[in-house]
C-alpha cells in the first residue's frame, strides 16, 4: 500500500526522509553492527547521537546557554506535576489559563499540590477563542503561570506569548514546538510531547532556565526533579533512546529544509489553504475565532452531521486518513504538523470540494 496522508493529532506523521533513513540504519547504526535500539545509553555511539541531537535542537531553537535541555519518559501529562513539584519553591499558589481540555488537564494536576488561581477561561465560549488581555487577572505572588499555546482539541491558539512580568512563564507546546520560531528566553520552562513534531511518542523535550532548578521540595521524587536530569544530562535512568535517535534524524531534517522559518511559512501556507477552503463554503464551519485558529490542528463540521460518515470514507478513498475529530468536539479536525506535506493539505481540499458537489 501506497503511504497515506495520516492527518493523527499524534502519534502523527514523520518525514518520509527520516523514516528512510532510519529503515536504512536500522539493523546496522554507521558500521556499528548493533541497532540504536540496542546500544547501550552510555555507548560512545549513544553519547554521540544525544550530543548531536541536543546541539541540532538548540541551533533550530536558538536556546539561550542559560537553559538546560532535557529528554525525558512520561509524556507531557507528567510535566503537569513536575512543573508544581519543581516550581513552587514555598509559594502556595500558581496561575493558570484554562483555554481547552490540555489545560484543564494541567489545572487538575496542579490543584494536587498548590491553589489554582485561573487566569482567565474561555469554557463558557466552549473553549472557541482565547480571552482578551484585559480579562486576565495575574497574580505578582503566583510561583509560575502555566498556559497552553496551542489547544490540540479544540483547534484553538494563543496569537502572541502572554505578558507575565518577572513570572515564569511555563508552556505546554506539545502540538506547536518547532512549528515556527520561538523566543526561548520569554520562558521559565517549555515542555512538549515528541509525537507530533518532534518524532515518535515515548519522549518529552522540557526546555528549562537554569535559575529555576534550584527550586524543587525535599519531597518531590527524584525522578520527577528536573536537577536531577539535568545533572545527569538525561541520563538519570535508561532514556528512550530509540525515540531519542529519531528526533534527532527530525532535527536534522528541519535543519536541511530551512530551519524553523522555512517550516512557519509553509505551515502558514498548509493552516491558510485549508481555512479558505472552510470559510469559502457553507456547507463547512469552524468555530474558532479567526485571530485564535491554530495553525497545527483545524476542527470544521459539516452542514449535516449525519454525513461524517460518509465525508470520512470519500476521505480513506482517496488515502486521507485519521480526520475524525475528538469525541468532546466533534466532525473533522485535520492536525498538519510539519511533517504534512502540502500536497496532503490540496488533496483534502480537493476532497472537500467535490464532497459538497456530490451531498451539498
Amino acid at each position: 500500500m501506497s503511504r497515506v496522508y495520516n492527518f493523527s493529532a499524534g502519534p502523527a506523521m514523520l518525514p518520509q526522509e527520516v523514516l528512510q533513513q532510519a529503515q536504512q540504519e536500522m539493523s546496522d547504526w554507521q558500521g556499528s553492527g548493533m541497532s540504536v535500539m540496542e546500544m547501550s545509553h552510555r555507548s560512545k555511539e549513544f553519547i554521540s547521537i544525544a550530543t548531536q541531537a541536543e546541539a541540532d535542537l538548540r541551533e533550530l531553537l536558538a536556546i539561550p546557554a542559560n537553559y538546560k535541555v532535557l529528554f525525558l519518559q512520561g509524556g507531557a501529562s507528567s510535566q503537569f506535576a513536575m512543573a508544581p513539584l519543581n516550581l513552587l519553591c514555598g509559594k502556595t499558589s500558581a496561575d493558570y489559563f484554562n483555554t481547552g481540555m490540555w489545560s484543564k488537564k494541567a489545572i487538575a494536576e496542579g490543584k494536587r499540590y498548590c491553589t489554582v488561581n485561573i487566569v482567565a477561561s474561555a469554557e463558557a465560549a466552549k473553549f472557541t477563542t482565547v480571552p482578551e488581555v484585559d480579562e486576565w487577572q495575574l497574580h505578582r505572588d503566583a510561583a509560575y503561570v502555566h498556559y497552553t499555546p496551542n489547544e490540540t482539541i479544540g483547534g484553538v491558539e494563543f496569537a502572541d506569548i502572554p505578558d507575565v512580568g518577572d513570572v515564569p512563564l511555563v508552556a505546554d507546546m506539545s502540538s506547536t514546538l518547532l512549528s515556527r520560531p520561538l523566543d526561548v528566553s520569554k520562558y521559565g520552562v517549555i515542555y512538549a510531547g515528541a509525537q507530533k513534531n518532534i518524532g515518535p511518542s515515548g519522549m518529552t523535550v522540557v526546555i528549562v532556565r537554569d535559575d529555576l532548578l534550584v527550586h524543587a521540595g525535599a519531597e518531590t521524587p527524584a525522578m520527577f526533579n528536573y536537577k536531577t536530569h539535568a545533572d545527569a544530562e538525561s541520563m538519570y535512568n535508561t532514556p528512550p533512546t530509540y525515540t531519542w535517535y529519531l528526533a534527532g534524524l527530525v532535527f536534522q531534517w528541519l535543519k536541511r529544509n530551512g530551519g524553523l522559518s522555512a517550516m512557519a511559512a509553509l505551515n502558514k501556507r498548509k493552516a491558510d489553504k485549508l481555512y479558505a477552503a472552510i470559510d469559502g463554503s457553507d456547507f463547512y464551519n469552524n468555530p474558532v475565532t479567526p485571530r485564535y485558529r491554530s495553525w497545527m490542528n483545524v476542527p470544521f463540521t459539516l452542514a449535516d452531521a449525519e454525513l461524517d460518515g460518509a465525508f470520512l470514507a470519500a476521505a480513506k478513498e482517496a488515502n486521507l486518513l485519521t480526520l475524525k475529530g475528538h469525541r468532546s468536539v466533534g466532525g473533522m479536525r485535520a492536525s498538519i504538523y510539519n511533517a504534512m506535506p502540502e500536497a496532503g493539505i490540496d488533496t483534502l481540499v480537493e476532497v472537500m470540494a467535490d464532497f459538497e458537489r456530490s451531498r451539498g
